[in-house]
């Protein structure tokens, strides 16, 4: 599918709207504080994180976000329409790909000539560019360098973007709202007796891992697990990374009950395989285990609130009994397509699906595109769990034109369970039972496999096709299916 233009168009209509008024880069008067005047223009002031005293008479509305963390922070805060610019990178959530592109290695007149109100940049940017970072400030145009580099410092810094774009109290919602999730998933890592001992490996090349206080050692800690390499230095000051080597991860080869590396386009530990294939590495127990993961970068080590994803992401690789349990399906209530992409994550321990390639939106795709259902945003909390069963391949979806739907609240067949767990499994042909209504079913060969293999039993010799199943149903059913996803 050439996309390029149909992204455009799709996301048209949901997203942009964008403010031509610049409401920012006007100092204010001297004696003005910062509250919230009687006509509810906010004064801002705070210093950023390369010492800027930040002087704005109220929130801006023409914004060039450079940095991805700060693009996708500012959709969270409801800023999207505020944005008129961002950096390649910048692919989360979705709409954010439509947006007009800038690049801090290019010319700065591009920059300077859409008239923005803010450039919104982190410090790695002036390191790497301060001909351009000068040249937008002699413009006349604020610029504002923001970056936490540690866990504790995430509110601070959300706080100073909400007062950007005037989202203060929207700011304090999303961090609550960040917090409790945090706060639930330590509530149920706290059940476990012994913590699963972790090595984070950060990049693949000298094999490196994380500092103490890095956003992924946070997470390991809020997931219930213990890093094995906590005493480490980083590679330079302010750095989160830190020199390791395989010799020293060898001798923690005992120690390691979990191996997670990171994946992404700025800082790649190794595959799986990779990694497994290592000379010595096969006396690492989590090796021998077969625990050996992979976490996207954008979720662990990028400041956003989709850090918790990250930490219940790890949390599930040490604690799958706990975290993947499926007590709560285990009721008689219709099922709905959105439960059943649920189960299926958690009864196969399917890690989720983020897409970090910035070249994803300008590549061709046969089949469905990440975050392109009209029917499920990017803000429903089971974006994660139907995106993941969709991109693999597991779940059907509808296309209407350039309208890509999942229908979520649609029931579930036996037909579409029989055929879902059929793709996430291997199976062998049986005897052939004999199925009365086989001629009704769809898919034949699958219905006909699942019976021979017992994970579904026929109802008066038929197998009911169109029956709408409950949500128990379905865990029994994955109960009965044997290894499933990437343990088939």
């Amino acid at each position: 599918m050439q996309i390029g233009k149909q992204l455009t168009a799709f996301l048209l209509s949901t997203c942009l709207c964008l403010g031509l008024l610049a409401g920012c880069g006007k100092p204010p008067a001297p004696g003005e504080g910062g509250s919230l005047s009687a006509s509810g223009n906010t004064a801002i002031r705070f210093t950023d994180d390369e010492g800027r005293e930040i002087r704005l008479d109220g929130p801006c509305r023409r914004i060039i976000s450079l940095y991805s963390a700060h693009t996708e922070n500012l959709f969270t805060l409801g800023a999207g329409e505020q944005i008129i610019g961002v950096s390649d990178t910048s692919i989360y959530p979705p709409e954010a790909a439509a947006l007009d592109i800038y690049d801090y290695q290019s010319d700065p007149e591009k920059v300077i000539a859409a008239q923005p109100d803010l450039v919104l940049i982190r410090p790695f940017i002036t390191d790497k560019a301060p001909d351009f970072v000068k040249a937008i400030e002699n413009a006349g145009i604020p610029v504002v360098s923001l970056y936490p580099e540690k866990f504790e410092l995430f509110d601070e810094y959300i706080a100073h973007l909400g007062s950007l774009v005037g989202k203060e109290e929207e700011a304090k919602e999303k961090l609550a709202e960040f917090h409790r999730n945090l706060d639930a998933i330590g509530e149920l890592t706290a059940q476990v007796k012994t913590k699963q001992r972790v090595f984070f490996e950060s990049t693949e090349v000298n094999l490196r891992t994380i500092t103490a206080d890095s956003m992924p050692a946070h997470a390991i800690a809020l997931a219930g697990g213990e890093n094995v390499a906590g005493d480490v230095s980083p590679v330079k000051a302010g750095s989160s990374i830190a020199p390791f080597g395989e010799e020293k991860v060898l001798s923690l080869a005992d120690s390691i009950d979990v191996y997670v590396s990171q994946s992404g386009a700025m800082n790649a530990g190794g595959s799986v395989h990779g990694i497994s294939i290592r000379p010595g590495f096969d006396t690492i127990q989590a090796v021998k285990d077969g625990r050996v993961y992979l976490i996207n970068e954008k979720i662990i080590s990028s400041p956003t609130f989709r850090f918790y994803k990250g930490v219940r992401e790890l949390a599930r690789y040490l604690y799958p009994e706990i975290m993947d349990d499926l007590a709560a399906y285990e009721n008689d209530e219709a099922a709905t397509r959105r439960d059943l992409a649920n189960i299926m994550v958690k009864a196969a321990h399917l890690p989720i699906y983020v897409t970090s390639s910035s070249k994803y939106y300008k590549q061709d795709h046969k089949g469905h595109v990440y975050g392109w259902f009209e029917d499920v945003a990017w803000t429903d909390p089971d974006f994660d769990a139907i995106e993941t069963v969709v991109t693999s391949g597991y779940l059907d979806w509808e296309k209407d034109g350039i309208k890509q739907l999942f229908h979520p609240e649609d029931p579930v067949t036996r037909e579409e369970l029989a055929q879902a767990i059929f793709l996430m499994g291997d199976y062998e042909r049986g005897a052939g039972a004999a199925i009365a209504d086989l001629d009704a079913c769809e898919n034949k060969n699958i219905v006909q496999i699942m019976v021979d293999n017992g994970v579904f039993a026929l109802i008066d010799g038929k197998f009911e096709p169109e029956r709408a199943v409950t949500q128990r149903e379905i865990v029994e059913a994955f109960a009965k299916a044997g290894p499933l996803g990437r343990e088939a």
